[in-house]
């Protein structure tokens, strides 16, 4: 078993939690400006973005060496975001993607990367 994966989610809390937690922890945070009230709300989306971004679109041969990936992940994410802004709802979004890809990987349509 693998377990590379579970650090990497340990290192992605690590780094996203502290801007999660300073509203929380200092005192005062709401009399920032909206403008920095705002990136430090949208800090920890952004670079989990960017990691699912890299899962996305990158994909390693047997020789580790990273290639474009075009496949039906991002389908997955076309299906999540168009729920998302339609419905507002960001675990209903996420739910049907995951079951998608899961569904279309069970009945052999899309192989793994």
């Amino acid at each position: 078993m693998n377990t590379d994966l579970v650090l990497l989610a340990v290192f992605m809390g690590l780094a996203t939690y502290p801007m999660r937690a300073i509203p929380l922890l200092v005192p005062g945070v709401e009399r920032l400006p909206q403008r920095a009230t705002a990136y430090l709300r949208l800090v920890a989306p952004a670079v989990l973005a960017a990691l699912a971004a890299v899962n996305v679109m990158v994909a390693l041969d047997a020789n580790r060496v990273p290639s474009f990936h075009v496949g039906v992940e991002w389908l997955a994410v076309l299906v999540c975001g168009a729920l998302v802004a339609a419905r507002r709802s960001l675990l209903l979004g996420l739910l049907l993607a995951a079951g998608l890809v899961a569904l279309l990987r069970a009945t052999s349509v899309a192989a793994l990367p």
